[in-house]
């Protein structure tokens, strides 16, 4: 397995295998018109190559054998700063793993490699949101030092979402 950052070729394979972690995950959850409306505005296509292309968000993508089983997605600023004291806080929007590789360290590895840019780039903190019900997700982030410091939601077509909003201060 390698970690290699994501480029506009990848938008679609990326594309596909965001909407199918998170469908994997959580579709459970849903109503499909509002699991349909945030596919289309989160993993389209053209949403992440307009993340890849853009200059807030950085994807680094875990690979095996030519295929995605894993990425990590950075955003700054962050869309979450407000609820945090830190000056210069880092995003990290997704950390996916395909299902069938969970607990084989991809996770582990992409987090590194989120706290290396986090620390690189001078960022005091780092904030992260997870759904309240993901107690696996909540442990992993509680292993690196990162801890609930508000209640936010999560919109998923028309749903609101409970999360939990996490900081690791750095």
């Amino acid at each position: 397995m390698q970690l290699r950052p994501a480029t506009i070729d990848d938008a679609q394979e990326l594309a596909d295998f965001g909407r199918e972690s998170f469908a994997a995950a959580f579709a459970h959850l849903y109503r499909p018109e509002d699991l349909a409306a945030f596919n289309a505005e989160s993993y389209s296509p053209e949403a992440v190559e307009a993340e890849i292309a853009g200059d807030t968000c950085t994807h680094r993508i875990a690979e095996d054998d030519g295929k995605i089983v894993g990425y990590c997605k950075l955003r700054y600023p962050s869309k979450l700063a407000g609820y945090s004291q830190a000056a210069n806080p880092l995003e990290l929007g997704q950390l996916y793993t395909h299902p069938s590789m969970t607990g084989t360290g991809i996770g582990a590895k992409l987090m590194d490699w989120a706290l290396d840019v986090a620390r690189d780039g001078r960022h005091d903190s780092v904030l992260l949101s997870v759904w309240s019900g993901n107690h696996r997700a909540q442990k992993f982030y509680e292993r690196y030092g990162f801890a609930k410091i508000a209640d936010i939601h999560f919109k998923v077509g028309e749903q609101l979402d409970e999360e939990f909003l996490y900081e690791l201060p750095l």
